[in-house]
């Protein structure tokens, strides 16, 4: 892609608005803390005060709405606590321009690395940056700064009091995760009714695991109805491929693959009618011809054979345990269910530290994105303060402010905020600053439209980051009214930095860039790696049934879709990158992202039709694994280093296994569809011949 092509669509991104659900309760509750902090300072205190306090209440509740886990009390506080350290640390050192230089810097770099422990953190790391360049300019001492810092901290605990004592649809965020994976499985259910290999994304269940996360708080009240599906969705996906593949299930046509079919659509609406139920927390409702479809018939009464028997019958027991695991009591699980540990546990705060600094030190490197983000992010920061501060527009911080909020790890993300941060602040702050000069509001009136315009951004900020930063414009313009600010000055300073902040991002990104497109190469052969690891782990079970761990077998599982994903996203960032390709094609990247995926789903095969320990041993499947084994590491190396794959001695062991055990055994040909998805890969990387010929030209020359 070309640059004037990436910048364009990175603008047109940056300028979209999406239609997206609204949470107008939720917004106006973190609209009310806002106002409860200001009205109660302009009543105690002075607008200053008011001014610092409503940045930290803002500051806390937007971190309540980011894309978190955590529990939203937890959050709010936690971001105060830290605002407001940084507020009084801050005022400490602005008196001396160097050693607030070096203060800022240290901040910068430790937000920037911040994206390491995880998104949440990094986008809550920067905004905490952004709030404390204004923040440190309200105080006049140091009781000043000891009081702007109270006053911050009051804001979150007021953010966290109203969430706790409003509560607005609890659990709701871990049913809607929840609900969203069985509506996955029900979707694909369907759709393999007309195509045996569809594709499945895995993004819902991943998201569902990690909202099953508990503390031990949380599990002694999260209700019974969230307690049971997702293990058993996730049981039930390998099932429903199994039950309509070509080669493992029933015949293309006749009557056993209509009986499939039937299956899979009753599958389908008993998954759809348990999502409804978790999302809105009532009985699961079930028409009755579903429930006759999958009752389990006599002998006489069976139409599938072999593997797609046992694949229907699994299927069946699966669905009935889903129903009944969502028919539960949807109150409290009560102590003694929370003491069976069955839920998925979150480490508190205090043992985040070490994991957080594990991330850190992963990612403290010169060729980590992460880190080279940090180092561009602290440089841009530094120069933008220093600008700032020797242009004679006054409020100098507006242009760190800008970039620390603009900037991101890739370069799509930062590019069209970029362009959404300018257009936003043009919109807000001539509209803001349109009726300060036309109506002349007073202190009150000034709070008051304030408020207003934070409640909007609440509500409107998952439609496009160019709508919040409109309304985040007009707060702050309204904010500073409160301040007794001059509205003209606020706008041509804010206009001038804005844009200054706004390019020194850019340019920053485009001088010191972290191409994603480079890295790609390795994103696949981490992928290949995971893959191989979760068909090793299947083929020991079959290889070795008496000692089968389903555990590894799980967590083979759980590394193979984060290694996906980490491709899926790479693969996102580096098409919009304006870098030509370096060793793979857009052609060579779509058949490798299928082959891989194949690779999965032949794996997810055989794990559906996993023998019991007291199975016989299969020395085909020890000795196929064996060459898989050592043949994953060599191929790994290739597609790093954009060599020739060779699978010649997996095939091999395949070949003799296939002799041994015949034709019929499912984990025989469910591994021949995996070696097929390993051929494919190797042709997919291969380079062309004529430029083989070339190379191998130019090497008898030299």
């Amino acid at each position: 892609m070309t640059w004037s092509s990436a910048l364009k669509d990175t603008a047109r991104a940056g300028l979209t608005i999406e239609r997206t659900k609204l949470e107008p309760l939720v917004a106006l509750r973190g609209a009310c803390g806002v106002a409860i902090v200001i009205g109660l300072t302009l009543w105690l205190g002075t607008p200053k005060l008011a001014v610092s306090s409503a940045f930290g209440a803002f500051a806390s509740g937007l971190a309540t709405f980011q894309r978190s886990w955590r529990p939203r009390p937890v959050l709010a506080l936690a971001v105060s606590v830290g605002l407001g350290f940084s507020t009084f640390v801050g005022y400490m050192a602005i008196g001396d321009h160097v050693v607030f230089a070096v203060l800022l810097a240290v901040w910068t770099l430790l937000a920037g690395m911040a994206w390491a422990i995880g998104p949440v953190s990094g986008m809550v790391a920067s905004q905490m940056v952004a709030v404390m360049l204004f923040t440190v300019t309200l105080p006049t001492s140091v009781l000043g700064a000891l009081h702007h810092a109270a006053l911050i901290v009051f804001g979150g605990l007021v953010q966290a009091a109203l969430i706790l004592a409003l509560p607005i649809r609890p659990w709701g965020r871990q049913r809607d995760a929840l609900a969203d994976a069985l509506a996955a499985e029900a979707d694909y259910a369907r759709r393999l009714r007309h195509d045996p290999e569809a594709r499945f994304d895995p993004q819902p269940l991943m998201d569902a695991r990690s909202a099953a996360a508990l503390t031990p708080r949380q599990a002694r009240r999260r209700p019974g109805q969230l307690g049971g599906p997702r293990g058993l969705a996730e049981r039930l996906r390998p099932v429903l491929a199994s039950l309509a593949d070509p080669v493992l299930g029933p015949p293309p046509e006749g009557p056993e693959r209509d009986r499939a079919q039937e299956l899979l659509a009753a599958a389908a609406v008993v998954l759809d009618a348990v999502a409804h139920a978790v999302r809105w927390g009532k009985p699961v409702r079930l028409p009755p011809e579903v429930m006759a479809t999958l009752d389990v018939p006599d002998e006489s009464g069976l139409v599938l054979t072999g593997a797609a028997r046992r694949s229907a019958l699994r299927l069946m027991v699966l669905l009935a345990e889903v129903v009944e695991s969502a028919d539960e009591r949807v109150e409290s699980t009560g102590p003694a269910a929370a003491g069976e540990h069955r839920h998925l546990l979150r480490p508190s705060v205090p043992r985040l530290v070490p994991v957080g600094l594990r991330a850190l030190r992963r990612e403290a490197r010169w060729s980590s994105a992460i880190g080279r983000h940090a180092v561009r992010v602290t440089a841009v920061v530094l120069t933008g303060y220093a600008l700032g501060t020797a242009l004679p527009l006054g409020h100098g911080y507006w242009a760190p402010m800008t970039s620390v909020m603009v900037m991101r790890p890739d370069f799509a993300q930062t590019y069209s905020r970029g362009v959404a941060r300018f257009a936003g602040t043009v919109v807000g702050v001539w509209l803001a600053g349109g009726l300060v000069a036309l109506v002349h509001p007073g202190t009150y009136v000034c709070a008051a439209l304030a408020v207003l315009c934070i409640a909007l951004m609440y509500l409107l900020m998952r439609t496009g980051y160019s709508v919040a930063s409109a309304c985040i414009a007009a707060y702050v313009v309204f904010l500073l009214g409160i301040a007794g600010e001059g509205w003209s000055q606020t706008v041509q300073a804010r206009l001038a930095l804005t844009l200054l902040g706004g390019l020194l991002a850019l340019a920053a990104y485009a001088v010191f860039p972290a191409w994603e497109t480079l890295r790609l190469r390795d994103r696949l052969a981490d992928w290949l790696e995971t893959n191989g690891r979760y068909a090793l782990a299947v083929l020991d079970v079959y290889a070795h049934p008496a000692d089968r761990k389903p555990r590894r077998v799980r967590e083979a599982l759980l590394d193979s879709r984060a290694a996906r994903l980490r491709w899926e996203e790479a693969a996102g960032r580096a098409e919009k990158e304006p870098v030509r390709h370096r060793g793979i094609s857009r052609k060579a990247e779509r058949a490798a992202e299928s082959a891989l995926s194949t690779m999965g789903r032949a794996t997810m095969l055989m794990e559906a039709h996993l023998p019991d320990r007291d199975a016989e041993p299969s020395p085909g499947a020890a000795e196929f694994a064996a060459a898989l084994r050592a043949a994953l590491p060599d191929a790994a190396g290739a597609v790093r280093e954009r060599g020739r794959l060779d699978w010649s001695g997996p095939r091999r062991a395949h070949a003799a296994w296939r002799a041994a055990a015949g034709e019929e055994g499912v984990a025989v040909r469910a591994s021949e569809l995996l070696l097929d998805a390993l051929e494919e890969l190797a042709q997919a990387l291969t380079p062309p011949r004529g430029r083989s010929r070339n190379r191998n030209r130019r090497a008898r020359r030299r």
